[in-house]
């Protein structure tokens, strides 16, 4: 008979340590557990959403080490020591961020299941480049799949962020193209 002290399994999993949002955290958890997992079952940041589960539709998308990524791919143990952004440490001083009010004020979110990664992929695009025209927009978005809005809202929204950030129109390559799209965007409807 074992008279030694039982172990969870929790107790057996390692320690992984990483920042989200600017805070160390450290969690444990299985090795293989996915990274969309942790934030939202044990660090319980919700923002983050499963579409797919694949991959393939971009709801789940983070930021990680200043990479967009899928964490419905990344396991928690490849996150060891990396700095991770959720759609919630896009606020600034509980503050919404630029993206977000956009998306609020132009009807980028219908459902929510695909605003997180949408706002993900757009302020990481927005990082790279910050006044880009509708052709980078369009590539950025790319990877995020939408069911509700058609996409068209997203754009503008995203077009808004950048105008509105600012308080000038967006400016660099492509910002003809860029009016003109949301110009046809809006006779359109």
């Amino acid at each position: 008979m074992n008279k030694g002290k039982r172990t969870t399994p929790s107790e057996r999993c390692p320690a992984i340590s990483f920042k989200v949002n600017g805070e160390t955290r450290i969690v444990k958890a299985p090795p293989m557990k996915r990274l969309l997992d942790v934030l939202r079952e044990d660090l319980h940041l919700t923002g983050t959403k499963e579409g797919c589960g694949e991959g393939e539709c971009g709801s789940c998308s983070v930021r990680m080490n200043g990479e967009l990524v899928n964490s419905c791919l990344v396991p928690v143990l490849q996150v060891e020591g990396a700095d991770i952004q959720t759609v919630e440490g896009l606020t600034l001083h509980g503050e919404l961020h630029p993206l977000q009010k956009a998306f609020l004020e132009h009807g980028g979110a219908q459902c929510g299941i695909c605003t997180p990664g949408m706002l993900m992929a757009a302020a990481q695009l927005l990082e790279q480049n910050p006044h880009p025209g509708i052709v980078q927009i369009r590539e950025a978005l790319a990877g995020n799949l939408c069911r509700c809005t058609g996409f068209i809202r997203i754009f503008e929204a995203v077009a808004a962020a950048i105008a509105s950030d600012d308080g000038r129109p967006a400016t660099g390559p492509n910002t003809e193209q860029t009016r003109h799209a949301q110009e046809q965007t809006h006779h359109a409807r």
